[in-house]
């Protein structure tokens, strides 16, 4: 089999999963920012949590926790009230959804550009040794 076509037959590509910790805590990760973009669409904790499929105890530890380890609140919420927008994230949660999701995307592109080149020097080299 040539480098050519075994190349042409593989498609592995790496994968990485990214958080952000304090005191080796999760702060920040793919979860959460799912959590608070629910929210930030349905304006409820409650309708978030369906969404994701999560419980709403289980959604509010998560901010919870975040927040403390942050020393900053990221939702801002009226218990009990009615309508929709009863929670809302804060300009802080928004800011570091973006920069978690543009900071992913780098890591991914990184990864990926990293192993497509260790790929064809480690096909190339076993091609050589033929």
């Amino acid at each position: 089999m040539s480098a050519k076509s075994a190349r042409k037959r593989i498609s592995v590509r790496p994968r990485v999963k990214l958080w952000l910790e304090s005191d080796d805590e999760s702060v920040l990760c793919g979860g959460l920012t799912a959590m608070l973009r629910a929210i930030d669409e349905t304006g409820s904790i409650k309708h978030a949590a369906e969404r994701v499929g999560r419980s709403y105890r289980f959604v509010w530890a998560r901010i919870k926790e975040a927040e403390q380890a942050l020393g900053h609140k990221l939702v801002e919420s009226q218990i009990g009230g009615h309508g929709v927008n009863r929670s809302e994230l804060t300009e802080l949660a928004r800011d570091l959804m973006a920069d978690f999701s543009d900071l992913r995307e780098e890591v991914f592109h990184l990864v990926d550009d990293v192993f497509a080149q260790r790929l064809t020097e480690t096909l190339s080299r076993h091609q050589s040794a033929k």
